[in-house]
């Protein structure tokens, strides 16, 4: 009909548990707080009352999805953002970890922004995610392939290190959308274009490192992604803090780690640029293995395991077998 209004926007959020209650709870009241139109919320296997917690909640728009396995972060968003698709057929859908959660009035900026933004050629806008105390978090802090442009290229190359390509805190305090090739999965809004471009994350990395080669495929497919500073998010986390060595406390991650980033490596640096990276990056994960002590051995030999199967395009491991590996590894240090 001439004159009607357009049809409301209907987004929908997707969120990935495991054994963390007390965030999760934190995090699904603050969604159905919001104008949102549904939640769907991945359990990994939790063990922890979780189950039985979402299987309690009175709420039209919540659908709770509990899969016969762990299925990892990557799994679970795959799962999640299918279901969202298939059920409610979302113009926008936002997706997080159970430990993170829009801040007040985040969804009510991100209305207000997306159709603007979808006008402006923006097809997928990630939030600016700070600590409870509203620092930056460093782990969720958009970035620039630094490949695909000479400027962060060169500040990268001439020792930049993540400064080299990572937003700058005054892009936080930018009155507008910031061009970005790269977001985490905490606070990322998919439009419907983005998601019929670049399709879902793939399920098969586990975790690491599949939010980066999402949205690295994503800019690759065409599509265009921005940072959005006025939606912000906390991320109530301590798994990273710059300037400190990061040692995996559960070794089998090391195994995903190594994987994940060279698949992360090759998609960002092309087929050429990949090889001399690789000796780049191998060099510093082998200086690493000095921080693992008694592990140094089982470090090794998930990285040599993770490099191979990186290099074969091997993502078929099923996560038993990790898991078996690394417990076969520790007994044999034991004795």
């Amino acid at each position: 009909m001439a004159g009607a209004p357009p049809p409301a926007l209907r987004l929908v959020a997707v969120v990935v548990t495991f054994n963390r209650l007390a965030k999760l709870k934190a995090t699904v009241t603050r969604l159905l707080e919001g104008p949102l139109d549904h939640l769907v919320v991945v359990d990994n296997g939790s063990t922890d009352g979780s189950r039985g917690w979402l299987a309690g909640l009175d709420d039209p728009r919540l659908l709770a999805i509990f899969p016969g396995e762990n299925l990892g972060g990557a799994g679970g968003f795959e799962t999640g953002l299918r279901a969202a698709v298939e059920r409610f057929d979302p113009d926008w859908c936002v997706v997080m970890d159970d430990d993170a959660r829009p801040a007040p009035q985040a969804l009510v900026r991100f209305r207000d922004m997306a159709g603007p933004a979808l006008a402006a050629g923006w097809e997928a806008l990630a939030a600016a995610v700070r600590f409870p105390d509203g620092r930056i978090c460093e782990m969720n802090r958009p970035s620039r392939n630094p490949f695909w442009s000479l400027r962060h290229f060169l500040r990268t190359a001439a020792g930049g290190g993540r400064a080299g390509f990572h937003l700058p805190d005054s892009a936080y305090r930018a009155d507008g959308p910031v061009p970005i090739d790269a977001a985490s999965f905490v606070g990322l809004f998919l439009s419907r274009a983005a998601i019929a471009r670049a399709g879902y994350p793939d399920g098969s990395l586990f975790i690491y490192g599949d939010d980066l080669i999402y949205t690295l495929g994503l800019r690759r497919a065409g599509g265009h992604i921005a940072f959005a500073p006025a939606i912000e998010f906390e991320h109530d986390t301590a798994t990273y803090a710059a300037g400190t060595p990061f040692r995996h406390q559960a070794l089998w991650k090391v195994y995903y780690n190594t994987r994940n980033a060279l698949h992360a490596y090759r998609l960002a640096a092309g087929p050429v640029l990949f090889w001399p990276i690789l000796g780049v990056v191998l060099a510093k994960w082998l200086l690493r293995a000095r921080i693992y002590g008694a592990d140094r051995g089982t470090y090794l030999a998930l990285l040599r395991l993770g490099v191979g199967d990186a290099l074969r395009g091997n993502r078929a491991r099923r996560h038993r077998e990790i898991r078996a590996r690394v417990r076969r590894m520790e007994a044999a240090r034991r004795k």
